[in-house]
């Protein structure tokens, strides 16, 4: 993998994103759910969406027309 390809990084944290969303939603049902490691959980997916929006702006550009 070359980190310089931003399609690349963009899919690593797409996938990321996704992983953290589905063990969020795991520890949400679970009857010994750990309150801060959720807290922290969902912090983390907020950064990475973040990442991700600005990656996909700097690949596609918002140009109007």
């Amino acid at each position: 993998m070359n980190d310089d390809d931003p399609l690349e990084v963009l899919a690593i944290l797409k996938a990321e994103h996704r992983r953290l969303d589905s063990e969020i939603e795991l520890a949400r049902v679970s009857s010994n759910c750990d309150q801060l490691e959720l807290a922290r959980m969902k912090k983390r997916k907020l950064v990475l969406k973040d990442e991700i929006q600005q990656l996909s702006d700097r690949i596609i550009p918002d140009i109007i027309a």
